[in-house]
């Protein structure tokens, strides 16, 4: 492991996914060769192969701190998503089930897993794209972004800004956090109502869309804070989605549990199924490693 080329100005040693690396590489043993290039590195398109060791073993004349940053934080949440993938493969007991994995936290993303591998996900150049998150935009005409800078004079920090950290259900409703807005909405707020549904409409949008790339859908996968606890969140998404095989059960949807459950009716085609996440495991686990790192 080439860490050494790095000082540590330039990188950051966390490794919480330190136990993948000897398996992934025993079975690619080929990928212990260190990249000739950033080229090279770039192409390096398989994420199953992508791990840490891989990160850190390359010399930083080919990679700058943050574009190394970059890559290992899409590693860390590709493998997040890989393990509720895991989970709901083994409730189903289906190794080639047809997923729809819907992570709905302050930030959201969702993806199409096919046989246990992801063929599509709402993410794109950068976790900016897809759904409407916390403070994030998701999904935008681009021709929004020529308009602020050409006729409101914004400069491309300031789109970035508004973007990433102004936009989604706090620029809609003033709040990032879920429980707020549902609270507002208790109190009749309209702005409150309308982005609830926003929200709601463009998760429904890619489960359709995802239920056509995968030709078939066997479950939903809801996880993350807002996926796992928010009810009504819940409730809208899976509302009228009778015609894909998805029939909520409104009791089961109520029963909170930290383990793995299904939320569908007995005679629902598409099971729904609520996947808990460990968040504060992972942050130990990369707190532990940062300190044991120095």
């Amino acid at each position: 492991m080439n860490a050494a080329a790095f000082s540590k100005e330039e990188i950051n040693p966390l490794q919480s996914i330190e136990e993948w690396e000897d398996d992934v590489l025993a079975r690619y043993p080929e990928e212990g060769k260190p990249a000739k290039s950033k080229e090279e590195f770039r192409n390096y398109d398989n994420p199953e192969r992508d791990t840490v060791r891989e990160f850190y073993r390359l010399n930083h004349k080919y990679q700058t701190y943050d574009f190394v940053m970059e890559k290992r934080d899409e590693f860390l949440q590709f493998n997040r998503k890989k393990m509720r993938v895991w989970e709901a493969m083994e409730y189903l007991n289906k190794q080639d089930a047809k997923l729809i994995t819907i992570h709905l936290g302050n930030g959201c993303s969702m993806a199409a897993v096919k046989n246990g591998r992801s063929v599509d996900t709402s993410m794109g150049f950068a976790p900016l794209n897809g759904l409407i998150m916390g403070t994030r935009s998701g999904d935008i005409d681009p021709s929004i972004i020529f308009h602020l800078i050409n006729q409101l004079a914004y400069d491309p920090e300031q789109v970035n800004t508004l973007l990433n950290k102004r936009s989604g259900m706090l620029g809609l409703t003033g709040f990032s956090d879920m429980r707020d807005i549902g609270k507002a909405v208790q109190e009749g707020n309209k702005d409150a109502e309308l982005a609830l549904e926003m929200y709601a409409y463009r998760v429904k949008k890619y489960v359709g869309s995802y239920a056509a790339v995968l030709n078939g859908l066997d479950a939903i996968v809801f996880t993350a804070g807002v996926g796992e606890n928010d009810v009504h969140t819940r409730r809208k998404i899976c509302s009228e989605m009778e015609f894909l095989g998805i029939n909520l059960d409104d009791e089961k949807n109520k029963i909170r549990s930290t383990e793995t459950r299904e939320i569908n009716n007995v005679d629902s085609p598409v099971k729904i199924l609520v996947v808990p996440t460990n968040e504060e495991l992972e942050i130990a686990k990369q707190c532990y490693m940062l300190l044991r790192a120095n």
